[in-house]
């Protein structure tokens, strides 16, 4: 393995060490989302989900685009590697049987629900 190879690793599992960051990942891996959904679904505070979200960007896990202010996140599908989508699978299966991926999940039905814009725009008031 190179240099570039171990550090690439190094990131891929300093990004899935952490709870949050997985349940991104799992959110990520049903649908795009709003960075403001993401708040809402972690119930952490803005910088701390932006620094998670650095890091699954780093590690090549996510992608961005902006439109406008807002910012959509989507897994990095199509720079991940068949091994990382491999490793991926059954880490997202192990985390999808928690009761914190149910109660996110339940969470999100409602969270889709309301516009992402509107819903953007009420978290950008309240700063």
């Amino acid at each position: 393995m190179t240099k570039l190879e171990t550090e690439y690793s190094v990131k891929i599992f300093k990004a899935l060490s952490d709870q949050s960051r997985l349940r991104v990942l799992l959110a990520l891996s049903k649908r795009e989302m709003w960075v403001c959904q993401i708040v809402h679904l972690l119930e952490l505070a803005p910088p701390t989900v932006s620094r998670h979200l650095q890091i699954l960007k780093d590690s090549g896990l996510i992608e961005s685009s902006k439109k406008g202010r807002w910012v959509r996140y989507r897994l990095g599908s199509k720079e991940l590697s068949a091994k990382v989508h491999n490793l991926l699978e059954p880490v997202f299966k192990a985390v999808a049987r928690s009761d914190q991926a149910k109660s996110d999940e339940k969470k999100l039905k409602g969270l889709l629900t309301e516009d992402p814009e509107m819903l953007c725009q009420k978290m950008n008031k309240c700063k």
